[in-house]
């Protein structure tokens, strides 16, 4: 008997220990949102942990940040071809350090 009283026990403070903790609030709140959900997914575990990792970046701004990528890689392209075309016309101005040192 003192066992299951132990075993008792040591269930009662896990169950302490995740509501203090906040788990039994988002697993409630994510197995609520699947029992509203008009179409039941097909996979109900893949679901969970969508919608529990719910400080991780929605799949739209994911989207947003991978064109912002590859629009910014572009401009640092244009700008590198750029920079590299003005040192080209500079050294076409400045004199050489060849005729600065026979001076």
């Amino acid at each position: 008997m003192t066992s299951y009283r132990a075993a008792d026990s040591k269930r009662e403070e896990f169950r302490k220990y995740l509501e203090k903790a906040g788990v039994l609030d988002a697993l409630t709140k994510v197995l609520v949102n699947l029992y509203e959900e008009p179409e039941k997914p097909n996979n109900a575990l893949e679901f969970l942990y969508q919608h529990l990792n719910g400080s991780g970046p929605d799949s739209a701004d994911v989207e947003a940040l991978k064109v912002d990528v590859v629009e910014l890689k572009a401009k640092v392209a244009q700008l590198t071809d750029e920079n590299e075309d003005l040192k080209s016309r500079l050294e076409k101005y400045e004199p050489s350090s060849v005729e600065e040192t026979n001076n």
